[in-house]
């Protein structure tokens, strides 16, 4: 006599996030170099004074255009600064800007595109204009602008970021918000009396933070290219403290003195770049199942 329990297929358990993203992560020789890439930029940030062979700030009339060496593996500058020094250093600019101001800017967009999508009505319209505005600007033209106004400095160059990201993070939050709010278990909530910031915080948020958390992974990289950027313009990181983008700066003033810091800099800047991208698009095929293969 066949059972119930032999006669009735057995389904498989469905893998949870954290196996999902684990195997898409490590699943991929390109990813797992990219983390690499990252973990060692991480490294190199955090123990840049202990790492740094010389002080980046230091000059020497003596050491002027040299090329690498045992004593200055990248060569040095037009003002006898050691290049592997100034980069190093430069990391921490460059990892600080890049997880800085994508989550202001994260946290800043998703709070507009929340309360548009959710509040609708004349919020929604006057919040749309305004990030419709923002987007008209492409984000480098959009930082050249705000930082033409605030100037250089730390903190200017973030708040230049991720003003010039709020945007498409706004954008986002609105257009999941809308998906959301029309759900079932939504509109029982709001149906018996449930207040709005417990909707908001415990049914609108949790459930549109897989695309934003992409979108911040995405623009960590977009952030280290428009610093990189800026201050190869000369209004980001001010000299003479060091800067993947002004040492390529510095280094397309004594091109052909020394080459060294070009070459340096700007693979530092592809690598890296690189390396969040690769990282950026595996979590994006985690976390959104409609771009997965």
């Amino acid at each position: 006599m066949t059972t119930i329990s032999e006669t009735t297929p057995t389904l498989a358990p469905e893998p949870n996030l954290l196996h999902t993203l684990r195997g898409i992560l490590f699943g991929r020789v390109s990813t797992i170099i990219a983390m690499a890439i990252i973990g060692l930029l991480v490294i190199i940030a955090l123990f840049a004074p202990l790492l740094a062979p010389y002080d980046p700030l230091t000059q020497s009339m003596l050491k002027i255009n040299r090329t690498p060496s045992w004593e200055n593996w990248l060569g040095t500058d037009q003002f006898g600064r050691d290049v592997l020094s100034r980069m190093i250093y430069g990391s921490r600019n460059s990892l600080i800007f890049g997880l800085i101001s994508p989550f202001c800017a994260a946290i800043i967009g998703t709070t507009f595109g929340v309360v548009a999508g959710y509040f609708g009505g004349i919020v929604d319209r006057l919040i749309s204009r305004v990030i419709d505005l923002l987007l008209a600007f492409p984000e480098l033209l959009l930082a050249i602008m705000i930082a033409a106004v605030l100037g250089g400095g730390f903190w200017n160059v973030i708040i230049v970021i991720t003003i010039a990201f709020v945007p498409g993070f706004a954008r986002v939050a609105r257009a999941q918000t809308l998906a959301v709010k029309q759900e079932p278990y939504v509109e029982a909530a709001i149906s018996i009396g449930v207040r709005t910031p417990v909707i908001i915080f415990r049914h609108i948020i949790p459930n549109i933070m897989a695309p934003v958390v992409v979108l911040m992974m995405l623009w960590v990289a977009s952030a280290i290219r428009l610093e990189a950027s800026l201050s190869f313009l000369g209004i980001g990181t001010q000299p003479p403290n060091p800067s993947w983008g002004n040492i390529i700066r510095d280094g397309l003033n004594n091109i052909f003195g020394s080459p060294w810091p070009i070459i340096g800099a700007g693979a530092a800047i592809t690598l890296v770049v690189l390396s969040f991208n690769l990282v950026g698009d595996a979590v994006r095929d985690a976390l959104d199942p409609s771009t997965s293969e």
